[in-house]
């Protein structure tokens, strides 16, 4: 279980077939970690929110955590476009309205929107990673092309309910290794 395809299934099925109960363990645990991270200098992040037919890592309550106990931080969001790969990034205010779209991600309906080059950290979706920081998704490449646009040094953290895998052997010239993976046990830095 080394290539993109593999490893995608494997950890899609393992999460699908996860227990309610240890999953919710599993993202307390996880978002307990989260709140460690030393994100005081940080002013705008982007999160997704997280498509619960898939068993996403629940963001909910850590932008909840966030705007209580950093309220300075600001967040954003996406709305993504399936066709083209392309995602639009809208400031994300208590008051927005979100809609889920048809693959089950909420989304807003409108907002301000939110420049690539000025956000600051990215809370990024996975499936699985490796000892290296290298993720695989659901392989359609868009937070790839989203954290190109973004500005040099951008932080990224991936959210993961799983260890690292050892290698990713079929890895492609536009893929990016993150900065840091949050586990429910760990916290990994990769550069």
């Amino acid at each position: 279980m080394t290539t993109k395809k593999d490893i995608r299934k494997h950890f899609l099925e393992l999460r699908l077939n996860m227990p309610d109960d240890i999953s919710a363990d599993l993202n307390g645990r996880l978002l307990s970690r989260v709140y460690t991270l030393p994100l005081q200098q940080i002013k705008l992040a982007h999160i997704f929110l997280p498509i619960s037919e898939k068993k996403e890592v629940n963001t909910w309550p850590l932008v909840k955590w966030f705007r209580e106990h950093q309220p300075s931080l600001e967040w954003a969001i996406s709305r993504s476009d399936m066709k083209t790969g392309s995602m639009e990034h809208f400031l994300w205010k208590p008051d927005a309205v979100l809609v889920k779209n048809k693959f089950g991600i909420p989304e807003p309906v409108s907002g301000t929107e939110v420049q690539p080059a000025d956000i600051d950290l990215v809370f990024v979706p996975l499936l699985a990673f490796d000892t290296r920081g290298y993720r695989v998704g659901y392989g359609k490449g868009m937070y790839d092309r989203f954290l190109k646009q973004c500005k040099p040094g951008v932080k990224t953290v991936g959210l993961s309910f799983f260890e690292p895998v050892p290698a990713i052997e079929d890895l492609d010239a536009w893929d990016i290794p993150l900065h840091t993976v949050v586990t429910p046990d760990n916290i990994y830095h990769f550069k």
